[in-house]
């Protein structure tokens, strides 16, 4: 399997892994419902944060690689989970006047939201190296980071057939499970 080379609804049916060769960035942001009859307060984040992703999808340039929506626990809870080339994508975004996020992030401060607990904003930012990390997904679409652009979807097998053969800590024979596939 290659760079992109499946790219949709249809599950891969194997266990895979996703690669990629240089750092990135995995950022999850959000917002918690408080108080549902203060709309005036939630609405706006709530309205413009799919707009912010169109607009970062829209850009090939932006540093965005993917963008998944996560709703939970219940209701009160919607958030992303982002995968980005770099921090100072990232932070060139957020700071940019011109774009979408920037004056929603003013909007927040000078109107009055930040101190009402109507609404609650958070956001974690994290920086991978290549070697840091793993994957796996077993008869699933491209998900997460294998959904991510420039990401390369690779078989889970011989090394890659454990979690810590994939961190590179085993050989991938250290399964507990005696499968040709064992996460």
């Amino acid at each position: 399997m290659t760079d992109n080379c499946h790219r949709g609804d249809e599950p891969i049916e194997q266990k895979v892994a996703a690669e990629r060769s240089e750092e990135f960035v995995v950022f999850h942001i959000g917002l918690r419902i408080n108080a549902f009859w203060k709309l005036h307060r939630w609405l706006p984040i709530f309205l413009i944060e799919p707009q912010i992703v169109r607009e970062l999808v829209s850009d090939p340039e932006s540093g965005l690689l993917g963008s998944r929506t996560v709703v939970g626990p219940g209701i009160r809870n919607i958030g992303f989970v982002q995968y980005w080339d770099s921090f100072e994508a990232l932070r060139d975004y957020a700071r940019d006047s011109d774009r979408l996020h920037f004056p929603a992030w003013q909007d927040y401060y000078e109107d009055g939201t930040k101190e009402d607990a109507a609404v609650g904003i958070w956001h974690e930012t994290y920086i991978v190296d290549p070697d840091d990390y793993e994957t796996v997904y077993n008869n699933m679409p491209p998900h997460g980071l294998a959904a991510s652009d420039r990401t390369e979807i690779v078989p889970a097998s011989d090394q890659r057939n454990t979690a810590a053969g994939r961190l590179g800590q085993t050989d991938g024979t250290d399964s507990p499970i005696h499968t040709t596939d064992s996460t």
